[in-house]
């Protein structure tokens, strides 16, 4: 039999957390996140996105062990958006056992019936900076530390209990040219776009200037760019002051490229930083005593390997389809060529998404995963005591 434990304490919250590494610490595609990251995206007080959230916890035990974990929660502005009333599951993990991953979602349902939701939905985070999606293809490919990482058997059981597509990602790897430089194709277009909508490039050497004079505009371009995209909803001006915290003091400025109008108005922008992924490995979700070397080894002394991960691209709606995506490109291919890159991954992208995937024909490209978000009606009349 299997028994549901809400997390009510640090110590579970622990658990809740350590669980992922447990079972995936033998697999060598599994990128863990930081501890420490992860009790902040947990904790109210730390994670802004709790001023239109509501979330609880779950663990999953059978025959007293720890066998699986969710979490339930509802993003109010994203409901209100949308006009739906949806509860969102996500870090979902579960042993391969049907018993299991049936209560899970069994609480997960009532919760958010409880709440007078009408419909299941993940899995996704708090937002959409948080790891949404789960793995349907590419298995057998590293994860970035973006991403969620699951064994196949995790979309087998979804579909056991009648969930269906909701919508899926695809990801892509993107092969840089062999020269290190520009395609000539690529260089004209970009000097052609320039001139004709009197566009240019704007880089920094100062993280404070940068900030300064861009940082809450990136995120407002990325809350007007992404604004039509799947369950999308606003960053809040304390996220986005969260994030640039958070992002801006470890990201290499050669690796962010700002595209801006003959006012300085910001139009497009690309972020990119060296992958984390085999740091985190060797870290092992831990920041001490030693997992701090590894991820310093790439972020500060700058032993990059030879893959990227794209992080960010955003553009004005007004300037989509005109081409400032390969603006955005013209610019840093050379960067990524001068800093020894070969290939780059990109984020998760909605697969009917033609404006992203169109910037990729400038490059050798492949698909190389997919995920899915899962979706369910939650019968009303299913109420069990609990």
């Amino acid at each position: 039999m299997v028994t549901i434990k809400k997390v009510d304490n640090k110590s579970e919250l622990k658990q809740f957390i350590r669980f992922n590494y447990e079972l995936y610490k033998d697999n060598p595609y599994s990128v863990p996140d930081l501890y420490e990251d992860m009790l902040n995206t947990f904790r109210k007080e730390k994670n802004a996105a709790f001023e239109f959230c509501e979330a609880d916890f779950f663990l999953a035990y059978k025959d007293n062990k720890l066998v699986g974990r969710v979490a339930a929660f509802i993003n109010k502005r994203a409901n209100e958006t949308w006009n739906t009333k949806t509860v969102r599951f996500g870090w979902i993990d579960f042993i391969d056992d049907a018993e299991v991953s049936d209560a899970l979602i069994k609480t997960v349902e009532d919760w958010g019936r409880e709440r007078g939701m009408t419909k299941i939905q993940g899995p996704l985070g708090f937002t959409d900076f948080d790891a949404e999606g789960m793995l349907i293809e590419g298995f057998d490919q590293l994860s970035t530390m973006a991403t969620i990482y699951n064994y196949p058997y995790y979309p087998q059981h979804m579909e056991r209990m009648g969930f269906k597509k909701d919508a899926d990602w695809v990801e892509m790897k993107l092969y840089m040219p062999e020269d290190g430089q520009v395609p000539e194709k690529h260089r004209r277009i970009s000097e052609m776009i320039m001139k004709r909508y009197n566009l240019r490039i704007k880089k920094y050497t100062s993280r404070k200037l940068i900030k300064k004079e861009y940082g809450h505009a990136i995120f407002e371009l990325m809350n007007e760019a992404y604004a039509p995209l799947y369950g999308y909803s606003a960053l809040s001006d304390r996220q986005i002051k969260q994030y640039i915290d958070m992002y801006l003091p470890i990201i290499d400025l050669n690796m962010i490229t700002l595209i801006v109008d003959a006012d300085d108005k910001l139009v497009g922008v690309g972020i990119s930083m060296p992958s984390l992924a085999e740091a985190l490995q060797k870290a092992k979700g831990k920041l001490f005593p030693f997992g701090w070397y590894h991820l310093a080894k790439v972020l500060y002394m700058k032993h990059y390997g030879k893959c990227l991960d794209l992080l960010l691209v955003a553009v004005k709606p007004e300037y989509q389809n005109k081409g400032v995506n390969a603006l955005l490109f013209y610019d840093l291919i050379p960067s990524y060529a001068k800093l020894g890159f070969t290939y780059a991954e990109s984020n998760p992208e909605l697969e009917m998404n033609d404006k992203v995937q169109a910037q990729w024909d400038y490059f050798n490209h492949e698909i190389h995963k997919r995920r899915r978000s899962f979706v369910k009606e939650i019968d009303a009349k299913n109420i069990v005591d609990n």
